[in-house]
């Protein structure tokens, strides 16, 4: 395989108006794996390449290692763990996972099937007699907030504050200084600030009077690998906030839309409810939440596909693209919940899998299986829906569904 130049695909994925359909135009990026941009970055599109990468220790996931900044990108003190790299990443992990999952706390998350889909028809009941509902709004939003609220310990009523925060947050993530408004850059990353401030409020809290939620637990426990700091334990916090439901939302709408879109496999699921574990797993391929990986650094010079990508560089994972890659998956546009070896790489690979995948798989499975066996006869009002801006975190901002 040969590099090129090919300056005019990316910016036309990552224009608002790929944002319904961008498969055929990484069906286009993928004729070339590894692409030079104009500004000196590489984008990865195949599946071979793009794990090949996220298992190399040749790539770095700290912005210190970029030749050239980011816009906008200040030197954090304290970055989450998902933004470092060994060793220190996975000292951070290891607290963090002490406290969410095995082996410490292996039940943590399947205990919560009970309480989770408690909220789940709490929310449909709500949606009873109602000729129109949006599926984000009454539905795919409340529920991840409600849990991830509940797992950290982040006061409930407390959500709409941290909304208008997370919004301005994913807003900023692709921030573009030759086409976007200074403004934007500047409201994101006031929210950032504004996010750690409240954050710290709550750990400070914990200190004194520690409960049974996971920043209690960050706050007082010492395990193995001692303690976080407070700055640390809020860097966590905020990770875990706004990953703990921005993708789950995008997971479930995707999930609901997909299946008005074939109304067979929404009838089987119905008649199937086992299907659902399948059925998720073949989601996160064909529609994930999170599409791409904007930035990774070259530790050192890395050949992959017979180029080799200079140190320092800054390296985009297109993960969608990956997932749909005709060379790893069999009829890659089709949604085929019973296609089997499914690899895909919804929740990414290597060190950086996704930390909270196990519960955005059972939020998912459970959101999408009561919603089909209780909404009788949903039906989409506007197909293609309106779409969130990010290219990164794809999702409909609003998903219009009758019923009855």
């Amino acid at each position: 395989m040969t590099m090129t130049r090919t300056p005019g695909i990316l910016p036309r994925i990552l224009d608002y108006s790929a944002r319904a359909d961008p498969y055929p135009l990484y069906a286009e990026l993928r004729r070339t794996p590894v692409a030079l941009q104009e500004d000196g970055s590489y984008v990865i599109s195949t599946y071979r390449e793009l794990t090949a990468l996220l298992h190399d220790p040749h790539l770095s996931s700290d912005i210190r290692n970029l030749a050239h900044p980011l816009p906008g990108a200040g030197r954090e003190d304290n970055p989450a763990f998902l933004n470092l790299d060994p060793p220190e990443h996975d000292r951070m992990r290891r607290m963090a996972m002490r406290h969410f999952g095995p082996p410490h706390t292996p039940g943590l998350v399947d205990g919560m099937r009970p309480d989770m889909t408690a909220v789940v028809n709490g929310l449909i009941d709500g949606l009873q007699g109602r000729k129109q509902i949006d599926v984000v709004d009454d539905f795919a939003y409340p529920f991840p907030v409600t849990v991830i609220c509940h797992l950290l310990g982040v006061p409930r009523e407390d959500e709409p504050r941290f909304h208008q925060w997370v919004e301005a947050l994913v807003d900023a993530i692709d921030y573009n200084p030759a086409v976007d408004p200074p403004e934007r850059l500047q409201k994101g990353m006031q929210a950032r600030a504004e996010l750690r401030q409240y954050l710290g409020g709550l750990v400070e809290e914990r200190h004194s009077r520690p409960g049974d939620d996971i920043l209690s637990k960050l706050a007082t426990d010492d395990g193995p690998d001692g303690r976080m700091t407070d700055e640390q334990i809020i860097s966590t916090a905020n990770l875990l906030l706004i990953a703990g439901h921005e993708t789950t939302v995008n997971l479930i709408t995707n999930g609901v839309l997909t299946l008005l879109r074939h109304p067979q496999m929404l009838q089987r699921l119905r008649n199937e409810p086992g299907l659902i574990i399948r059925l998720v797993e073949e989601l996160l391929r064909y529609e994930p939440p999170v599409h791409i990986i904007p930035w990774r650094a070259a530790y050192s010079d890395i050949t992959i596909a017979d180029t080799t990508i200079p140190k320092g560089s800054q390296i985009m994972l297109m993960l969608a693209s990956g997932s749909r890659d005709p060379d790893r998956f069999h009829d890659p546009d089709r949604f085929d919940p019973d296609r089997q070896d499914n690899q895909h790489l919804g929740f990414g690979s290597g060190i950086h899998l996704c930390f909270g995948g196990p519960l955005a798989r059972l939020e998912a499975q459970i959101a999408i299986t009561e919603f089909v066996r209780r909404v009788d006869n949903p039906r989409l009002v506007a197909d293609p829906p309106p779409y969130r801006r990010s290219p990164i975190l794809r999702g409909p901002l609003h998903l219009l569904v009758e019923q009855g």
